[in-house]
Order: structure tokens, then C-alpha cells, then sequence
């Protein structure tokens, strides 16, 4: 199928094969985070421990990261609206964060760290609204939980990989933190080949956004869609980055060598969590599987605040994989259904927007609890705020 085609006119049951395309971006999100998440479950503790970083730095860092690549985001998906060309994006940012990424090991200061840091999320930036878009465009609409449900799959798939390899790696070469950085060049070369190779071209798609310049306003959407983001602002803002779960994983008792484990354990739960439930989206809706997942955090950071054993962190990690395998094919799904497909890019641009306006201040202010009045107060604020926007969903989204 063409990645203009309309998924309407090619009607699809539910566990009919999911298009090439989806399959294709599924294992490029394989091999990215193979190479992501043999460096993020050992970054903090390269932050704060070698380079002396402070937990206000983390978050500084992570927050600032992470919201320069949502931000991002909000253009190139109104640029691909307007290109059709969604596979330029796709492999330009998917370029950039394969060969920035490996340079974190360069770095002596925390703040080039940050620098590197929002070098690489510039690319994902790019890449990542127009992929969503991309995914929900070939996609029918009975199938888009599950799509989005393997591609999320396939993601932690890699980030369970990757972690295997860097412990591995460390078991032979302790302590080098460098050149276990510089290797995850290898898998990022294997998925631009298969992108190359492997995604079709796209011929440009025919859109009434066309010759729109982009403009902040969410008039193009009606007020479920707007409700939806007022309310994921809102959740947001509790949701910290997980850097601060390994953090709290160590303090419990976690030995630094056996990170990386947990994070592998971590994600097989959420790769298996989202590939299952992102069929239960297709068959009960998306809206209140997200108020479940996000009342489910809660949940789980007030038990991680109260924490006080080793192994009470690996039991959380697990539960904590259920709100991922709630929450993610459940939101993007519902981005999908209340956006046309005109805008379709556009949607997921604001999607990601509303996310990164609001993760900047949720990690720094994580930190400055977490430093100034510690563990409690900090999982207690984004318990909190969690619930509260639970409630906001269901209060905007329910249909007049």
C-alpha cells in the first residue's frame, strides 16, 4: 500500500497481516533501541557518579532533552502533512541519532553530556511524528491498536536487548563506560540499511493543509482532541523521566552491574504488555484504557516512594511496565481516531508538543523534590497529578 493510500478504503479484520510498512518500522525501533538502551540504563550513573552530577542536573538534562525533541516534533509532522514525503523525515532523524548518539562517550561534563544529549533527540524529534503518522496512514482503522501495540513491542523488544548486551559487555570489560557507549554505532548502521532498503517510497499525499503554514493553534481539531492534550499536559507533568527509577533502584539496594538486567526484565514486560493490549484497544476503545494505565501510575509511584529492599524495586519495574502497556497503543490510537487524515501528521506533531512542554519542568521538578525534601514528596507530586488527570480525560473526552 502506498503510504498516501486511505487505510477507509482498504478495510482490514483486526488479525488480518498487519501492512509491510508497520513491519518495517516495527524492527527499525528494534535495532534503534538495541543501541538506545545499551547506553540509557548506565547513563544516570555516568552523570551523577563519574562525571558528579547532581539529581537537579539529571533532570535538567533529561527534561531538556526530551522536550527540544517533542517540540520538534510538532513541525516536521505539519512538514510532512504538507510533503507526503513521511519517509525523508524517517530516515534524516533516524541519521542523526545513529551517529550523535555514540559520541555520549566523549564527553568529560555533565553539561556536554546535555549538549550531546539534545543533539540526538533532535533526530528522534524529526522522525517521530511522521512515523506515527506513517503507521496510522497504512494502517486500517480496526487494526491501528495493534499496529501501534507491535510497533511499541518491537521498540522495548530492542530496549530488553540492548541491556543484555551492555551487561554483557561489562562483564568482560568492567567499568568501560566509554567505549560501550562508542559501540552503539553497530546496530544504528544495520537499521538505516533496513530503512533504505526496506520502506517504500512514497508518492506525495494529497492534502487541504498543503500550502498551510504551520501555525500554534488547535482550531483544525474539535474538543476532544483539544481535551485530550489539556489533559496529557496535565499527566505530564507527574510523569518524570525513569532515569529517576534507576536512581531509586540503586538507592534501594540495585547493584550498578545488575541495571541493565533490570532494565532488560523491565522492558520483555512492556514488549509483551503492548503487543497484547494494543489488541484490546481495537476491541474496547482506546479512552479508558488510558485512564486505567494513568491511574495505575499512581499506583505504582506512591509503592516506589515507600519502597525500602532491593528487590521491592524489581517487583515495581514489572508493575511499572503494565502503565506503559496501558497507555501507549491506547493514546496514539486515540490520536489517530480524532484526527483525519489530512492532519493526521499534524495530530501526533501536537500529540508529542503537549508531552514536551510539559517534561522540561516534570524532570526538574522531580529532582528538586527528590533533592530538597526527598523520595516521598517527589513519587507523592506525580502520583497526584496522575489521578487528577485521569479524571480531566474522562471529563473532556466524553462525548456530547
Amino acid at each position: 500500500m502506498p503510504d498516501s493510500a486511505k487505510p477507509e478504503d482498504n478495510p482490514a479484520k483486526p488479525l488480518a497481516p498487519l501492512p509491510r510498512t508497520v513491519r518495517v518500522l516495527g524492527f527499525a525501533s528494534l535495532l534503534n533501541d538495541i543501541a538506545s538502551e545499551m547506553i540509557f540504563p548506565l547513563l544516570p550513573t555516568f552523570i551523577v557518579t563519574v562525571l558528579g552530577g547532581s539529581h537537579t542536573s539529571l533532570g535538567l538534562i533529561e527534561g531538556a532533552a526530551d522536550s527540544l525533541a517533542s517540540l520538534l516534533k510538532l513541525a516536521a509532522g505539519h512538514w510532512s502533512d504538507r510533503s507526503g514525503q513521511r519517509r525523508r523525515f524517517i530516515l534524516i532523524g533516524y541519521g542523526c541519532t545513529v551517529f550523535l548518539r555514540p559520541c555520549l562517550g566523549l564527553m568529560t561534563a555533565a553539561w556536554q553530556v546535555g549538549l550531546a544529549r539534545l543533539a540526538d533527540r533532535f533526530g528522534k524529534g524529526l522522525r517521530t511524528a511522521p512515523r506515527d503518522a506513517l503507521i496510522a496512514d497504512v494502517t486500517p482503522a480496526a487494526q491501528r491498536g495493534r499496529a501501534f501495540g507491535f510497533h511499541r513491542a518491537m521498540d522495548h523488544a530492542g530496549a530488553a536487548i540492548g541491556p543484555l548486551l551492555a551487561t554483557l559487555f561489562l562483564w568482560l570489560r568492567p567499568g568501560d563506560l566509554r567505549t560501550l557507549f562508542g559501540l552503539s554505532v553497530l546496530p544504528g548502521l544495520a537499521l538505516l540499511t533496513l530503512l533504505w532498503f526496506g520502506l517504500p517510497k512514497s508518492a506525495p499525499a494529497k492534502s487541504s493543509a498543503d500550502h498551510e503554514p504551520l501555525r500554534l493553534t488547535l482550531k483544525p481539531f474539535d474538543s476532544r482532541f483539544r481535551g485530550f492534550l489539556t489533559a496529557l499536559v496535565l499527566f505530564t507533568l507527574g510523569n518524570s523521566s525513569d532515569a529517576f527509577l534507576l536512581v531509586r533502584a540503586e538507592q534501594l539496594g540495585v547493584p550498578v552491574l545488575w541495571l541493565p538486567v533490570l532494565w532488560c526484565v523491565f522492558h520483555i514486560v512492556k514488549s509483551a504488555g503492548n503487543w497484547w493490549l494494543g489488541g484490546l484497544v481495537d476491541r474496547y476503545g482506546p479512552r479508558w484504557l488510558i485512564v486505567l494505565g494513568w491511574s495505575w501510575y499512581a499506583v505504582v509511584y506512591l509503592l516506589f516512594a515507600m519502597a525500602t529492599e532491593a528487590w521491592h524495586a524489581w517487583a515495581l519495574f514489572l508493575l511499572y511496565a503494565a502503565f506503559y502497556a496501558l497507555t501507549e497503543p491506547a493514546e496514539k490510537t486515540l490520536v489517530a481516531n480524532l484526527a483525519g487524515p489530512e492532519r493526521r501528521g499534524l495530530a501526533f506533531g501536537w500529540f508529542n508538543f503537549a508531552i514536551g512542554i510539559a517534561t522540561l519542568p516534570a524532570s526538574v521538578l522531580f529532582g528538586f523534590l527528590y533533592d530538597r525534601w526527598g523520595s516521598l514528596t517527589a513519587f507523592g507530586t506525580g502520583a497526584g497529578l496522575s489521578l487528577a488527570a485521569s479524571l480531566l480525560l474522562l471529563w473532556t473526552t466524553r462525548k456530547g
